[in-house]
């Protein structure tokens, strides 16, 4: 009574034999640098050096265990299918993914083998002869690798002596009613298993453990608490408790260190979430989390500083033709264009070339995603375009997928009148180029009124009388369950976005995800962020953020902010963030309506850029694609892996009183050439997007300026050196 759980994971009762300042010792020892060969991590495009040492992998098994593997939930799956390949190619045949077992992940995500690893098969062999069922295979990805799948429900009738290991282990009791808690227990006790009687036909080999999120670390707890000679790692993407406060609309960060943890966290019936998580995180030998924001926020919420911050990556594919990207974009832009002109049929006043295509994806987290503070921007937008009569107009998109009946009748009509009239103009242009032809041989000049009958009137002005509307073009594709208190459609009548003729700012909502096959809007996700030309993001609660990272990779411009952490990690690298395509809203350190105005003035920024300014931005947004590469970034992980071996072994592994790798020193310069936005023009309304400048035409050369980045950026990466006799306190190392 009076103790947490976490100190009685820590107590000499959980782990006997073992004092808990020595624990604490442990944990806190920096350690000194592995001995080994030297393996230089060049960067791509001239980004700077690091030398790292490479780990003796022959002599190691690396496990990762996440709920998510070849199983897609949210982000973490995205996490782990884009590292697979970077960590298999260093590791090889001693990597292997730890996760759950679903019959129609297993058949269309996974080529069953038999395990080559002696200590894998006869761990597997063990547990299935008692009761359990392990599949094993390669996940079909990049890098191919290995995985090692439980079958939760079939290990289910263990629940109960399993609830009371972890009772034992950490005082940590989970409600019969929460069956997520309870599968999650199921699936960590059987990774602990699986982790024991891999340790003991090990024959020597010394085993890593990287856990991702709460969801796995109950393997981490049984592991430690049964004192298993494994290093382990713990990395979390998110905090539990803040995702729950966030959505509660509550002033998050300006107010972490005044929040009551354990009431907050009871009155949302988590707390025994949340002590399962606080537990893995202090557990762990490292503790690492994907930005410098979630760490901050993890200190206070999970009372502990992490080891290492590990951003998140993706695998970069560069094309062999430089302008490739561009050619991608117009051709998807064409096909968003294509149903446009279908949904506003009979309000197509405005030019599509002319159009922008605006859009934010993502979960449906009104206030945690943004969409409040973007929908109230584009309100601004609207007036500001009006009022300065602009010939722009942005067309956005929300991608969020939310509960709904089936398409909108009116929406699948605009689609089927933009068909039926593409038919018609073709079927009459052929006619007409046959009368022309046949003209053109007999050496005449064809009369135009000989050329069109009356037959040929009569079908142009019934097609013409076909594509009157009475009712404005629907703001939303679907038919929505709760279509009176949606908070997007909500919002949307309350700042009238109803797409009238005069509204220069039209409004979608696509409440489901995108697929090829969609009758309404037949593209891939990729596919349709290639065709848009801004991706808008500006998340309250965003603990890194991929779909910003996947605009980058993909050249295409976006908006974040700096509350999340792929923002963050921007602002650290590259000296002027907007010259390069992503604009990063203040929510940390301004009023919500200060930044709503920030928004709107980007927003209105990027519609008065020129063509030829736009085609410039997404040259410069492309390059910074190879700061996101796993190529670059995965050498955070490295340095964890190397960590956690120096104190789980500190008698054979050991590690120079070196500080991470960190950064200082080392942006991504200003670009020298033409300014990415007019915003320093005279002219105060938007520009036409055709209107080119022989002087802009002459001050900038894509190549040189790339060329002269390239030689800027190649600034060495400092490692910053401790005094002997000063070792890093635990939760001292800064990314």
């Amino acid at each position: 009574p009076g103790r947490s759980s976490c100190d009685l994971i820590f107590s000499s009762e959980s782990l006997p034999g073992c004092s808990l300042r020595e624990i604490w010792k442990r944990l806190r020892a920096g350690g000194r640098m592995l001995r080994g060969r030297s393996l230089s991590v060049t960067s791509l495009s001239g980004l700077p050096q690091w030398e790292v040492e490479e780990l003796p992998v022959d002599d190691l098994l690396l496990f990762e265990v996440a709920w998510e593997v070849t199983n897609k939930v949210g982000g973490i799956y995205t996490v782990i299918q884009t590292k697979a390949k970077i960590t298999a190619d260093e590791w090889g045949d001693n990597y292997f993914l730890i996760g759950p077992y679903f019959e129609h992940n297993m058949k269309t995500q996974v080529e069953k083998c038999e395990p080559v690893n002696d200590a894998v098969r006869r761990a597997m062999d063990t547990m299935n002869k008692h009761g359990c069922q392990v599949h094993f295979g390669r996940w079909l990805i990049e890098g191919s690798p290995y995985v090692v799948l439980f079958d939760i429900s079939y290990s289910a009738w263990n629940l109960d002596r399993w609830k009371g290991d972890l009772w034992e282990a950490c005082s940590v009791g989970i409600p019969y009613h929460d069956r997520e808690a309870n599968d999650m227990l199921i699936f960590g006790s059987l990774t602990a298993w699986f982790l024991k009687e891999v340790t003991d036909h090990a024959d020597g080999r010394h085993v890593i453990a990287h856990f991702h999120e709460w969801q796995a670390g109950t393997g981490l707890i049984l592991a430690r608490a049964r004192k298993l000679p494994i290093a382990t790692v713990f990395t979390t993407h998110a905090t539990l408790l803040g995702r729950y406060l966030c959505a509660a609309n509550t002033d998050f960060y300006n107010h972490l260190d005044k929040f009551d943890i354990d009431k907050e966290a009871g009155e949302r019936q988590i707390y025994h979430r949340y002590c399962m998580e606080r537990a893995s995180v202090h557990c762990a030998h490292v503790f690492t989390t994907v930005s410098e924001i979630t760490a901050i926020e993890a200190e206070h919420m999970l009372k502990r500083k992490p080891d290492v911050i590990t951003p998140n990556g993706l695998n970069v594919k560069k094309f062999s033709a430089v302008h490739e990207f561009q050619n991608l974009h117009a051709m998807y832009k064409a096909r968003i264009q294509d149903f446009v002109r279908g949904h506003f049929y009979g309000h197509l006043d405005f030019d599509l070339e002319k159009t922008l295509f605006l859009f934010i994806a993502g979960r449906y987290e009104f206030s945690n995603k943004g969409a409040d503070i973007f929908l109230e921007s584009l309100s601004r937008l609207n007036f500001l375009l009006r009022m300065h009569r602009s010939d722009v107009t942005v067309v956005v998109f929300f991608i969020m997928p939310a509960k709904t009946n089936n398409f909108n009748v009116e929406t699948l009509k605009g689609q089927a009148v933009r068909k039926q009239l593409w038919d018609t103009a073709h079927t009459l242009k052929e006619k007409f180029g046959k009368k022309l032809y046949d003209a053109l041989l007999r050496g005449e000049v064809p009369d135009m009124n000989s050329i069109l009958d009356r037959d040929d009137l009569t079908i142009m002005k019934r097609a013409i009388f076909s594509t009157q509307r009475q009712s404005l073009p629907p703001v939303t594709t679907h038919n929505m369950i709760d279509d009176s208190s949606d908070p997007i459609l909500s919002t949307i009548r309350r700042i009238g976005l109803f797409n009238s003729r005069t509204d220069r700012v039209k409004v979608i909502l696509h409440p489901e995800f995108l697929s090829s096959t969609s009758p309404l809007l037949p593209m891939d996700y990729e596919e349709f962020v290639r065709g848009c030309h801004l991706g808008v993001f500006p998340s309250y609660y965003e603990p890194w953020g991929y779909t910003p990272a996947e605009c980058t990779v993909m050249g295409i411009p976006s908006v974040t902010t700096n509350l999340s952490g792929f923002g963050c990690f921007v602002q650290e690298h590259v000296a002027d963030p907007a010259a390069y395509g992503i604009y990063i809203v203040d929510r940390r350190f301004r009023s919500p309506d200060d930044s709503c105005n920030q928004l709107t003035q980007f927003l209105y920024g990027f519609c008065k850029q020129s063509r030829r300014q736009r085609i410039i931005q997404r040259n410069r947004t492309e390059r910074l694609s190879d700061l996101l590469d796993w190529r670059y970034l995965g050498r955070y992980h490295q340095h964890a892996r190397h960590l956690t071996l120096s104190r789980a072994f500190p008698d054979k592994f050991h590690m120079e009183p070196t500080s991470p790798p960190t950064t200082e020193g080392f942006r991504f310069p200003r670009p020298s050439s033409v300014p990415p936005s007019p915003s320093g023009s005279p002219v105060s309304s938007p520009q036409s997007s055709d209107v080119e400048g022989e002087e802009e035409e002459e001050r900038y050369d894509e190549e040189e300026e790339a060329e002269r980045d390239r030689l800027n950026i190649k600034s060495p990466f400092s490692l910053g050196h401790v005094p002997q006799g000063k070792k890093k306190l635990h939760g001292e190392y800064k990314n």
